[in-house]
């Protein structure tokens, strides 16, 4: 029942949220491929370090550079450092509060089906 109640609710927050902060949402849905892949190789880089695999460190670290260096990842990212400027004031909090928990939910989901 509480989960019926929490997709019925989404909608519903979706419409509250300025233009900025659902822009924000869908250009780091597009970007979380890539920031899932990142996130995994992070994690497989600092393991390949601390267990000496010389070979694996340099084949994960040429894999991440590639992901760095795709064009339109870095197209993204650029949008999505420009729209948080723009749902953040200049002391780093939300302009908007709704904003904030909608971003947050939407983070939060990308991480967890990241793992």
């Amino acid at each position: 029942m509480r989960r019926l109640l929490l997709v019925l609710a989404w909608p519903c927050a979706a419409l509250a949220l300025t233009p900025q902060a659902q822009e924000f949402i869908d250009v780091s849905a597009q970007l979380e491929p890539a920031q899932c892949e990142k996130r995994k190789l992070r994690r497989a880089i600092v393991l390949a370090e601390v267990e000496g695999r010389a070979a694996d460190l340099k084949r994960l670290r040429a894999r991440f550079a590639g992901i760095n260096a795709d064009p339109e990842i870095a197209r993204l990212e650029k949008r999505l450092a420009v729209l948080e400027s723009r749902v953040l004031d200049s002391r780093g909090r939300p302009r908007n509060a709704e904003d904030l928990e909608a971003i947050s939910l939407q983070q939060r989901r990308a991480f967890y089906l990241c793992e």
